[in-house]
């Protein structure tokens, strides 16, 4: 008989089966209410969905003059981003100009938000996968999104009467 080093000897010591500890540990239970004020879950999901943009490397369309595309709506300048090729593709059928050819760089999230974003000439926010139903994201201009400096909810743009 083999010894264990614990002064028992192997074949006497008790062992128990996974069946064992089934009636004693119960059911995995999980919350699937989420948070009790809806306002909390949404800034939660958006919070996580933040996070995995800046994260993330994204096609950034270059117009002609190789400055990113952008479009203007409701005093905001919005810079089209996208996940992957398939969703550009859409985004450009969706304006008719699936048979161009499209120039892009890839950028990280972060960069975007960071750099990109507050060297335009105006508050800038990100669209995300426009054209692509059901997967667009908007990432506004406001604080925890972009710099402070550039956030149109901060008091820096408010100091400098940009609102």
């Amino acid at each position: 008989m083999a010894d264990d080093g614990g002064g028992a000897v192997a074949g006497d010591i008790p062992r128990s089966t996974l069946q064992d500890y089934v009636e004693t540990t119960g059911p995995a239970t999980h919350s699937t209410s989420g948070p009790a004020d809806p306002v909390v879950g949404i800034r939660h999901e958006f919070g996580a969905l933040l996070g995995e943009f800046r994260r993330t490397a994204v096609l950034l369309p270059l117009s002609d003059d190789g400055l990113p595309l952008t479009a203007d709506f409701g005093g905001v300048r919005w810079i089209y981003a996208f996940s992957d090729e398939p969703s550009l593709a859409r985004f450009a059928t969706v304006r008719g100009e699936s048979n161009r050819e499209w120039a892009f760089d890839r950028v990280l999230g972060a960069r975007l938000l960071d750099a990109v974003a507050p060297a335009l000439d105006m508050p800038c926010g990100v669209a995300l996968d426009v054209g692509s139903p059901g997967d667009e994201l908007l990432l506004p201009p406001i604080t925890g999104v972009v710099p402070d400096r550039v956030a149109v909810d901060s008091e820096t743009h408010e100091e400098m009467g940009e609102l």
